[in-house]
């Protein structure tokens, strides 16, 4: 689970941390977590994509948490979200949760079903980064060479036109979730909102400039397609494979696990976020060091997430600017 944790990913007595990270109320994410080895487990079927979209459904109503973008690929899935209340850790523990438990019942799987990596979520600053993530969200089928055009790809998704007007719903899957539990309604919905970043009045540029750059990475996906020799193996086919198989082509190691996204040509936006990130996470470290050494007064930086909910630390009110 990411979130302000500094011992994520580590026992509390080991030597290695990772970076805490801020959670802050109103913030938009990308947000992509993978299945085990690759495996095609979310392989896209009717079974697969209802489970998905209902559990998402009741997940972000239970969480205030507002949709954007969805793309349920074979091996991993990717969602575009504003974390409403703050509470972006509880929503993922509970989602992802959920989607594990219903996916083993579903395929009769044993063992995990997600990556141990940690899950992967960015926070989109800017107008640029949300239109270049969501339009990276929707491309996903056609960058990995399975459908010419994102609009055809099967599985869980969001297309173009339904950005801040479309409605995903979904009954209640068959397996796994007790129907005669209250928290699991005979059917969920969710309505997509248009991001923080999107004033209402100007929605249909939005989705243009989306559907723009969605066009640009659809171009590159198939010239790159076609310079390999390989053919697309269309929606089809993508639904006929087993979930029990492995993705086996070569995967370019991933370069870390950023933050936060800018956008392209956004002047000195990234430098600005970045001056932000380390002020942040110095000032937790400070923070840090005080209440090991039993300075319960110690006050953490707005946006301290694990240490003020599981341990009760005092969190500033303000965010750090720089």
């Amino acid at each position: 689970m990411i979130d302000g944790n500094p011992w994520h990913g580590a026992c509390f007595n080991a030597p290695v941390m990772s970076q805490p990270r801020e959670i802050v109320a109103g913030a938009t994410y990308l947000i992509t977590r993978r299945v085990l080895r690759r495996h095609l487990l979310f392989r896209p079927d009717a079974a697969i994509t209802r489970l998905l979209v209902y559990v998402l459904a009741v997940s972000t109503r239970r969480y205030d948490i507002e949709v954007h973008a969805l793309c349920a690929m074979s091996t991993h899935l990717h969602l575009v979200v504003t974390d409403s209340r703050g509470v972006l850790p509880r929503f993922l523990q509970f989602f992802h949760r959920i989607v594990a438990l219903g996916t083993k019942v579903l395929r009769g799987w044993e063992g995990p079903v997600w990556d141990h990596e940690a899950t992967s979520v960015v926070r989109l600053l800017t107008r640029a980064a949300v239109v270049e993530k969501i339009a990276y969200v929707m491309a996903n089928p056609v960058a990995a060479g399975l459908v010419q055009h994102a609009r055809e790809w099967p599985g869980a998704k969001v297309d173009v036109d339904e950005l801040g007007r479309g409605v995903l719903r979904a009954a209640r899957p068959s397996v796994y979730l007790d129907p005669e539990n209250p928290q699991w309604p005979e059917e969920a919905t969710v309505s997509l909102a248009l991001p923080p970043a999107i004033e209402q009045d100007s929605a249909e540029g939005f989705r243009q400039d989306v559907s723009a750059e969605l066009e640009r990475l659809e171009a590159r996906a198939r010239a790159e397609v076609q310079r390999r020799g390989l053919r697309f193996l269309g929606a089809e086919g993508a639904g006929k494979v087993s979930p029990y198989e492995r993705v086996t082509s070569f995967e370019p190691l991933r370069d870390g696990n950023p933050t936060f996204a800018v956008g392209r040509e956004q002047g000195d936006a990234w430098r600005i976020a970045g001056a932000a990130v380390r002020a942040f996470r110095a000032s937790y470290r400070a923070a840090l060091e005080r209440w090991r050494a039993g300075v319960r007064s110690a006050v953490f930086p707005a946006g301290t997430w694990w240490m003020r909910t599981f341990h009760g630390a005092s969190v500033a009110d303000v965010v750090l600017t720089v």
